[in-house]
């Protein structure tokens, strides 16, 4: 079968080719009877645009590139999902990478993408501070760039963020008005932005009701299952388990709650537990996980938004949306009622 070209349109109706290409591209130059026949003529013969052709004609990809740490968490997979939705019903792909938690190969995938014409980027950036001269360099050369969840004060570009220090503050608080009087924190590695402010949050709850530095931990631990299950253990060891555990996220919250319950704690009775970021699994596990959720759907949109504003309008400011949560109560941290 014959593939139908611009050529062909003209040939049978006797115009020339930069009027079927205006035709198709709604110019103003073009009469309507004449783009009517045009486009009724192409549809009649069979004709298919080539996206490729509109692409470069509109000197864009229609590409956007996404690189997020890792899918396997809930809270990324939900990024991915809300992004491809709104983004695709503006006509735009979504690329998608990860990280897995290393700069190296953070800056491979932007790298790759760029290389690759897509036509802005919304990074959530790894732990570590070692690409941020090149996404400076690319910023300040006017690529839209927009930061999700995870930010560098030292970058000038759009970001899109969580009120981290308020709602580990009411995290904690919860805790504490469970009458819990030992709290440890479960954190995230140091060096990410927003381990250092849930640290903020749940120190700002301690000074308030004025805790004591002895009776309150703060212990790098990471973000996966595995290595709250690790730190755990190391506590079991030293005897060393306090009242309740307020964790960096819902991942670490389970692994540190399992190696506990395999060991013959009762929870919440013996230690209370509330986790972040409000993972599916949260009211899957027994007893359900307490935890802050992140409206993950609303901050994916909004980055696209900012994005695509860019895209279209290269002098537009930077731009930083912060959002605000919900604080879930389930039976992991509640001693209220168990006396």
């Amino acid at each position: 079968m014959k593939h139908i070209t611009i050529k062909d349109i003209a040939k049978k109706l006797n115009v020339s080719t930069s009027s079927v290409s205006r035709a198709f591209n709604n110019k103003y130059d073009i009469k309507k009877e004449t783009r009517d026949l045009i486009l009724s003529t192409a549809k009649e013969m069979g004709y298919i645009p080539n996206p490729m052709a509109k692409k470069l004609t509109q000197n864009c990809s229609l590409n956007i590139g996404l690189v997020v740490p890792e899918i396997i968490n809930g809270y990324y997979s939900e990024v991915v999902i809300a992004l491809q939705k709104y983004l695709t019903k503006r006509g735009y792909q979504v690329l998608v990478m990860q990280s897995d938690e290393n700069e190296d190969q953070e800056l491979k995938n932007v790298k790759t993408l760029i290389n690759n014409m897509v036509d802005g980027l919304i990074i959530a950036p790894t732990v570590g501070n070692k690409n941020i001269s090149y996404y400076l360099e690319k910023y300040n050369n006017g690529y839209p760039i927009v930061f999700l969840n995870r930010i560098n004060d030292n970058l000038p570009a759009s970001k899109v963020i969580f009120n981290n220090i308020n709602w580990s503050f009411f995290a904690t608080e919860h805790l504490i008005l469970q009458k819990c009087k030992k709290i440890y924190h479960l954190a995230g590695y140091k060096d990410l932005s927003v381990s250092k402010e849930r640290i903020q949050g749940f120190k700002k709850a301690l000074k308030k009701y004025k805790f004591s530095s002895k009776y309150y931990k703060i212990i790098e631990t990471g973000l996966l299952a595995k290595e709250g299950m690790q730190v755990m253990e190391d506590l079991i060891l030293k005897n060393d388990i306090p009242d309740a555990f307020f964790c960096v996220n819902d991942m670490v919250a389970l692994g540190a709650m399992k190696k506990l319950k395999d060991n013959g704690y009762k929870i919440p009775e013996d230690v209370a537990f509330i986790g972040f970021t409000e993972t599916r699994i949260a009211k899957l596990v027994t007893p359900q996980l307490s935890s802050v959720k992140q409206p993950t759907f609303k901050m994916a949109k909004k980055a696209g938004e900012i994005l695509l504003n860019k895209i279209n309008n290269s002098n537009s400011k930077p731009e930083t949306a912060i959002f605000n949560g919900e604080l879930n109560i389930r039976k992991s941290s509640v001693k209220e009622f168990l006396n």
